[in-house]
């Protein structure tokens, strides 16, 4: 490996550990609460050293954003590829999403829980050309294969989809935010919440 390699791939990990460290604050904190300084201290570096970075913790939360919606976007193409009829690879899907959520708490608790656009604002955290769109996208292009197959009855993409994803979402966010509660085992929980749902747009 030459010194601009090493150099490169330095620069790399701290960019992870940053993003890493602002993740877990801004759950544990919240986004309001916590400043780049916070974020330097966590990893002990000076906010100079971060700011070489990112420019601001907007720009951070963008950051995370996109890395998660990516990661889980792999994840629902990853299902999607080891094939099986339409409702079957639906069905998948969706719960390959719960279980990123569950895996993945920090991540789904800063992307789909905390009110972001209350604090950075539309322009700065933008559906149209996000990840976040890419993974929608792809959760209503099985949606479209199910109505085509005769598996699912015609209707409103959109909101099909939208549907769907209220429901996996809330069993998700329930199970991540209400530990507290005694839920039944979460892989019966997610398959019941699923399968209902399919269930009741069948033809």
């Amino acid at each position: 490996m030459t010194i601009s390699e090493r150099r490169q791939r330095e620069k790399d990990n701290l960019r992870h550990e940053i993003l890493d460290a602002a993740r877990e604050l801004f759950v544990a904190e919240g986004y309001e609460n916590v400043s780049m300084r916070k974020i330097a201290d966590k990893i002990d570096y000076s906010p100079t050293t971060i700011y070489l970075y990112f420019k601001d913790k907007t720009e951070l939360l963008r950051e995370i954003c996109e890395a998660s919606f990516a990661k889980l976007g792999d994840e629902l193409i990853r299902s999607r590829n080891e094939g099986g009829n339409p409702i079957e690879v639906l069905r998948r899907g969706l719960l390959a999403y719960i279980e990123f959520g569950l895996s993945n708490p920090h991540h789904y608790d800063v992307v789909f829980i905390s009110p972001k656009e209350k604090y950075v604002g539309t322009d700065e955290y933008a559906y149209e050309g996000s990840m976040g769109q890419r993974a929608f996208e792809i959760l209503a292009a099985e949606i479209v294969d199910c109505i085509d197959a005769g598996q699912l009855r015609n209707g409103d993409v959109a909101t099909i989809a939208q549907t769907l994803w209220a429901g996996i979402h809330g069993v998700t966010s329930l199970l991540i935010t209400h530990e507290g509660f005694p839920f039944v085992e979460r892989k019966q929980l997610a398959e019941s919440v699923v399968d209902t749902m399919i269930a009741g747009l069948k033809p």
